[in-house]
């Protein structure tokens, strides 16, 4: 691969720049709309202008959302190799070359840039399409959990308040609709992972972990399917669950958690960790041992909710049920 191409995602359009020359600091730069029957002029401009075969192209990326999503499965599927760069890294690169200026455009050149200088890269795999349906489910899902709870908020309120009883009868209906869809679509997910063996073999062997219900497996047969690790840490630190450490002035030795990346899984593996440290022995133990050494309640089930975690990928890795350690 001796062509490396940037391409920044926006929701309406999307910047590309071919870097032609890298020591010269020559390259080419265009915009498209972020569309799809766009796509097929984006492939023949790369085409056109690198003239070689889309296997000796590199394509350089940050996640966007779901912006990204269609554009780069077409160009994976017309033989482009993608990389899907970490945006934070992505970052620290763009300020370690010194770009000062953050234009969609300058994006763009430092994706291009940002590839070229990374050695065995881990190119990005499209998921399979019983994985990508699961995805779509799963994103739905946690819309829909999130207009609940607005939702309900705006129930509890009004009825504290002096509100007409029409308001009041339109949130109540508001509230048991989207009930009655969550619960329709949560069926569907566990119909749909019930189909696919390896999908339903996954969330058996999570639920042979105390601690893990139908909520947490769910979330976790998505992830697993989704997203690709090699450690334990790695799904860790992709959940936010790394310890990260908080010293100012005369305070030494606190810490917190990371609290990056998807705050849903956080907060499903937060009540999962609530009820392991009084029905799973392993974090039971390591729970109590932890406040007895001065940790706070928090920092304890911060540990509790990593430990847990980490015990779900060591199931689904080695393909095992959950054999309960001595406490």
């Amino acid at each position: 691969m001796h062509y490396s191409i940037g391409i920044d995602f926006g929701k309406d359009k999307l910047d590309i720049c071919w870097l032609r020359d890298v020591r010269a600091n020559k390259k080419k730069t265009k915009v498209f709309p972020n569309q799809r029957k766009e796509f097929e002029a984006i492939a023949n401009w790369i085409r056109k202008n690198t003239k070689v075969e889309p296997q000796e192209v590199l394509i350089t990326a940050e996640p966007t959302g779901v912006y990204h999503e269609a554009c780069i499965y077409f160009l994976h599927e017309q033989g482009f190799n993608i990389y899907l760069a970490n945006p934070g890294k992505a970052k620290q690169f763009t300020q370690a070359i010194g770009l000062v200026h953050k234009t969609d455009k300058s994006d763009a050149y430092a994706l291009a840039r940002y590839g070229t200088g990374k050695e065995d890269l881990e190119l990005w795999q499209p998921e399979a399409p019983e994985v990508r349906e699961l995805k779509a489910l799963m994103r739905r899902l946690d819309a829909l959990e999130k207009d609940h709870q607005r939702e309900v908020n705006r129930l509890e309120a009004s009825e504290t308040a002096d509100v007409s009883e029409r308001v009041l009868q339109s949130l109540y209906d508001m509230v048991a609709v989207i009930e009655s869809e969550i619960r329709k679509l949560k069926t569907d997910i566990d119909d749909h992972i019930d189909r696919h063996p390896h999908l339903k073999k996954n969330r058996q062997l999570l639920e042979s972990i105390k601690g893990v219900g139908e909520v947490v497996s769910r979330e976790l047969t998505y992830l697993f399917a989704a997203k690709s690790f090699k450690q334990a840490k790695q799904v860790a630190c992709y959940a936010g669950l790394i310890p990260k450490l908080q010293e100012s002035g005369k305070q030494r030795g606190r810490t917190s958690l990371s609290k990056e990346g998807p705050s849903r899984i956080r907060a499903k593996l937060y009540m999962a960790a609530v009820v392991a440290t009084q029905h799973n022995p392993a974090i039971r133990s390591q729970y109590h041992r932890l406040l007895s050494a001065g940790k706070t309640k928090m920092q304890a089930l911060g540990a509790a909710m990593r430990k847990l975690l980490q015990i779900c990928f060591g199931v689904v890795k080695n393909q095992k049920e959950y054999m309960p350690q001595a406490a």
